[in-house]
């Protein structure tokens, strides 16, 4: 979001577009409702939303460790065992993900209970928490102080590197979608080209980004320049779309997803 946020070209996007700030499923919801015509829509929305359109370039992805989607879980409890995950519903993306690995881990029948990103009262109700985003950056340099405040052990999985795993693709998350009714409007408007030169501008940006972040995060500077750099994949390449194809595949399968196919076009770089 680094023009629409920064000069010289943010006043230039403000006269065209009007940018909202919400969590994931609540741009599905906006999408579907017709509220907007472009969110970074969560991949899992593209299955349950009737006609939404992907926009080409740009991806939220990792193509490894992310660090910012947790599965967290007692030592003494192993993955088979388990029997509810309070789960983040800021996501259903990575709840959807979850659901796969699950099973394959050899646990179909575990319940995910929705609940707020606080990770003690998670695990208060839970056998393990799902936790995302900020929250689990947070948690990941929390966990020793909270293993020792808590005297329990916990195993933190990385959901992303245990997608890669089983997969040997990339975890993709969100990418731009437009509404059917907007899509012509998006095209003239040439949005599409607008949202990858910002994202480029963004990565060229990555000292400013970092000093931005470390007033509103508790983070150290070179775990958010890791983030920025390492963690997060945002180029929508071959890989990442047969990671999504993966997705939709096994999500459909497992009974996780309705049946959903998209067309090569509308995702080439």
């Amino acid at each position: 979001m680094w023009d629409f946020e920064h000069p010289p070209l943010a006043e230039e996007l403000a006269v065209r577009s009007r940018v909202d700030y919400m969590l994931p499923s609540e741009c599905a919801d906006r999408l579907a409702s017709g509220a907007a015509d472009i969110g970074l829509a969560p991949v899992a929305s593209l299955a349950v939303v009737p006609g939404l359109h992907i926009l080409p370039g740009c991806t939220i992805a990792s193509k490894g460790h992310v660090r910012s989607l947790l599965l967290v879980r007692r030592a003494r409890q192993p993955l088979k065992t388990l029997r509810t995950v309070a789960a983040d519903t800021a996501s259903r993306t990575t709840i959807a993900h979850a659901r796969i690995l699950f099973h394959q881990w050899g646990n179909r029948s575990i319940e995910f209970v929705p609940m707020a990103s606080d990770l003690d009262r998670m695990l208060d109700r839970a056998d393990a928490a799902i936790i995302i985003g900020d929250p689990a950056l947070l948690a990941l340099e929390e966990r020793f102080n909270r293993e020792e405040r808590a005297g329990e052990e916990l195993v933190y999985h990385d959901l992303a590197e245990e997608w890669r795993a089983l997969t040997g693709l990339p975890f993709v998350s969100a990418v731009w979608a437009a509404t059917d009714t907007a899509w012509d409007r998006v095209l003239e408007g040439r949005a599409g080209e607008d949202l990858i030169r910002s994202r480029d501008h963004g990565l060229e940006n990555i000292e400013a980004l970092v000093a931005e972040w470390s007033k509103r995060l508790p983070l150290p500077d070179d775990v958010l320049r890791s983030y920025f750099t390492s963690n997060i994949h945002y180029v929508l390449d071959e890989e990442c779309v047969e990671g999504m194809r993966c997705f939709f595949r096994m999500g459909a399968n497992l009974g996780i997803l309705p049946a959903y196919e998209f067309s090569m076009n509308e995702t080439a770089v």
